[in-house]
């Protein structure tokens, strides 16, 4: 059984709404558009709260074929 660590490509603030997407080019996060290619900034004062510990789970296993 294998474990794979898993890091997260998008995150979106549960006040605001403010959405960004991980860019592998330069190792940061950036603004989301949405498909009329406006930025999903949010609010400029907000805190943000990223749901980090909600449905993302950044431990993926790998089950061993024999122990099915």
């Amino acid at each position: 059984m294998g474990v794979t660590i898993r890091k997260p490509t998008a995150r979106q603030c549960e006040d605001c709404g403010r959405r960004e997407v991980w860019n592998d080019a330069t190792s940061t996060w950036r603004i989301d558009v949405d498909d009329d290619g406006k930025r999903l900034v949010g609010e400029v004062y907000c805190i943000h709260e990223w749901d980090i510990n909600g449905t993302f789970v950044p431990i993926e296993t790998e089950r061993d074929p024999a122990d099915a």
